[in-house]
């Protein structure tokens, strides 16, 4: 079933605009730029999942890779990125469980590889391009919602008695988290490793001031001064880094064939005998590498 359910995808298009976002709103104030998860419950790539609670598949990770870009390119204004939740007590529930499950190995493989350079694109774009990334966490961020706020700079945790951060695939599904979660918190974070590995293991995961303590978060906020808080926190991020210019570079659609180069297939290799290289141990093989053919 799985094979068969992924085989009958259709081509992906990894082409979007802010006009056409599905799962996000994207809005400007000034140099702070507010990145909102709405996921559409009913716009998965395939018709047999629904996205609950902010999960995401691969067409919610295509847009935040666009909006990451446009926001570095096409408005140098901007100094600080606000990501939080549009849902009501929800920041993100992570990847799709129904669309990993019906999905084949290949294709969760290369799902977790996009989405980590997702992240890693919000991590380089703080590193070289001056842009800080605010992660508001309004509700729970399980999964890969978490690992999504660990690429921010700083995390700022709701204090409703109820959010919580925290990595269920170990206790829940029997496998680890898939898009550097664990690597960030410890390299990243520096949680001390008996922490990550309690931290790895609860299901429920950690909030409140036990989140702060163990530096999951970088702080919490309560509802009554939540809005004021998440100004405040990225007016500072703004002021930490100065003006990156004013004048954006447009990204237009990349439409095939190309207008300013040419795409064609290179010739055949052709096998020289060669025995050099990292073949020459086993010169009697008939089986090259791509270096030594």
């Amino acid at each position: 079933m799985a094979a068969s359910t992924t085989a009958s995808l259709a081509p992906v298009s990894f082409q979007t605009h802010p006009e056409r976002y599905r799962h996000w709103k994207l809005r400007f104030e000034g140099d702070v730029a507010r990145l909102s998860m709405a996921v559409d419950l009913n716009a998965g790539l395939r018709d047999d999942y629904e996205l609950k609670l902010n999960s995401y598949d691969l067409g919610v990770d295509v847009e935040l890779a666009d909006a990451i870009q446009r926001i570095r390119f096409e408005h140098p204004e901007v100094r600080c990125v606000v990501l939080d939740g549009a849902l009501d007590r929800v920041f993100c529930a992570g990847a799709n469980i129904v669309m990993l499950r019906t999905s084949t190995h290949a294709f969760k493989v290369n799902f977790c590889k996009y989405t980590n350079e997702t992240r890693l694109a919000i991590e380089d774009a703080s590193a070289n391009s001056g842009i800080r990334f605010l992660a508001a966490l309004n509700g729970t961020a399980s999964g890969g919602g978490y690992e999504l706020a660990l690429a921010c700079d700083k995390i700022l945790l709701v204090d409703d008695r109820n959010s919580a951060v925290s990595f269920p695939e170990v206790p829940l599904l029997g496998v680890l988290p898939g898009t550097g979660g664990l690597t960030r918190i410890t390299d990243k974070r520096k949680l001390r490793r008996d922490r990550c590995d309690v931290f790895a293991t609860v299901a429920e995961g950690i909030k409140g001031k036990r989140a702060v303590e163990w530096n999951l978060v970088d702080g919490i906020a309560p509802l009554s001064r939540w809005n004021e808080t998440v100004t405040n926190w990225a007016r500072e991020l703004a002021d930490s880094v100065p003006v990156r210019g004013t004048k954006g570079v447009k990204l237009d659609l990349i439409e095939l064939p190309y207008r300013h180069v040419e795409r064609r297939p290179l010739p055949a290799r052709r096998r020289t005998g060669r025995t050099g290289g990292c073949c020459a141990r086993s010169a009697s093989s008939t089986t090259r590498c791509c270096s030594c053919a």
